[in-house]
């Protein structure tokens, strides 16, 4: 609509510039700007539109979302927000989103939410919320609306790409809080087991925990499950990187246009767990930190990658403040691997591709959140659909650990 205006006053005024015209400095831009935009607060139709203060704020959104779906601008209600998000725990539905080819697209569903136990699966479309067509929608914008009050409905329409199906989804808001390490126990001939859903400030440290008590039981090898997770925050990434790498080691790096967005994150700490075999497993949903770990690991063969290529959400979101609460939130920088493959918009392909039905993947992720007492018993799920990344990683460990015995 706003975009339409504007291209309306270019036309009947004769501002409408070429596509090969340039500007050499930001003075001719903003008098070109400056024009429309007086153009507009004197002529359009509705003067309670044509504010100086709405018009700007539009002209400033729309030139950060045009950029990349992670850029934007925030007024003092959305910087507020976007505070609020980082500090805990929030109420909404439980889906991270992403824009993927201009769709809005699930990265993952987080357990335990509604979203989870509505069925939504990662990599499903997004394609109206409350009846409004997403299509025109941002990113910032889907995601307000999805959030509320816990509480209060929200109706999603969804498409699935593998199925072509459409569904309705009418899900009640939830204060979503999320355990990040879950199900640690070994599963057969001393090969341990462990599930990351998301790179919270406690992961690290919970991960750590539970790494001893299993090498406490004689853990020979290990299973670690980034499947579904979308990611979090680099801290945590790196924290859960380093407990398997020697000290110094590079686990990620970013790389802006100036020396200045370039900053290492290498290995610390005092606990490195670096004698036995690891397998990571990865799919579509995992995403970001999760990418950081399972290329970090890749890239310095300390870990092999069972099943599919992950979702590819690699920039670094730089947060701006300006005057009166208002802030930017700017694409300053991307992530590299310590071999310098770019995760962003490409992901990280896994060293052995299994691929599995998401659909048999939820029944699998439903049955043990039942067996957890997380999610309601009454719910049907199939007793018969196979792991099948997770017996490729099992006997892809099992080799690993017959080559070390007869290294030894």
């Amino acid at each position: 609509m706003k975009r339409n205006l504007i291209l309306t006053v270019l036309l009947s005024t004769g501002l409408c510039v070429g596509a090969a015209e340039s500007y050499t400095n930001a003075y001719e831009a903003i008098a070109l700007f400056t024009k429309v935009l007086e153009e507009v607060h004197r002529s359009y139709v509705d003067t309670n539109e044509a504010g100086y203060d709405s018009l700007i704020r539009h002209a400033l959104s729309g030139m950060l979302q045009d950029l990349d779906p992670y850029s934007q601008f925030l007024d003092e209600d959305g910087y507020e927000g976007m505070k609020d998000d980082t500090s805990g725990h929030f109420g909404g539905v439980g889906l991270v989103i992403s824009m993927k080819s201009g769709l809005l697209t699930v990265v993952s569903p987080m357990e335990d939410t509604p979203a989870f136990r509505a069925g939504l699966l990662s990599g499903d479309i997004i394609i109206e919320i409350d009846g409004e067509e997403t299509r025109a929608m941002s990113l910032s914008g889907a995601v307000k609306k999805m959030r509320g009050e816990p509480g209060t409905d929200v109706t999603l329409k969804a498409l699935r790409p593998a199925t072509h199906e459409v569904k309705e989804h009418t899900i009640t808001r939830d204060d979503i809080k999320v355990a990040s390490v879950k199900d640690a126990k070994i599963l057969e001939d001393g090969i341990g087991y462990i599930r990351i859903t998301q790179f919270n400030e406690p992961t690290a440290d919970k991960l750590k925990e539970e790494l001893e008590k299993l090498t406490e039981q004689e853990m020979q090898a290990l299973v670690l499950d980034l499947r579904g997770n979308p990611g979090g925050l680099l801290t945590s990434a790196a924290g859960v990187a380093e407990l398997f790498l020697p000290r110094g080691e590079l686990i990620v790096f970013t790389k802006g246009r100036t020396e200045k967005g370039r900053q290492e994150f290498k290995s610390s700490g005092g606990t490195h767990y670096k004698d036995f075999p690891i397998v990571i497993l990865v799919n579509g949903g995992s995403a970001s930190a999760s990418e950081i770990v399972a290329g970090a690991l890749q890239d310095h063969k300390r870990a092999v990658l069972v099943g599919e290529k992950t979702f590819g959400k690699g920039s670094v979101q730089t947060v701006l403040p300006l005057e009166n609460g208002a802030a930017v939130k700017l694409t300053t920088a991307k992530y590299y691997t310590p071999s310098e493959r770019v995760i962003h918009d490409n992901g990280i392909e896994p060293n052995i591709t299994v691929e599995m039905n998401p659909e048999d993947l939820f029944k699998i992720r439903l049955k043990q959140a039942q067996e957890n007492g997380e999610a309601d018993k009454e719910l049907p799920t199939d007793p018969e659909v196979r792991d099948i990344q997770l017996d490729y990683a099992l006997g892809t460990l099992k080799g690993m650990m017959i080559q070390q015995e007869w290294m030894k």
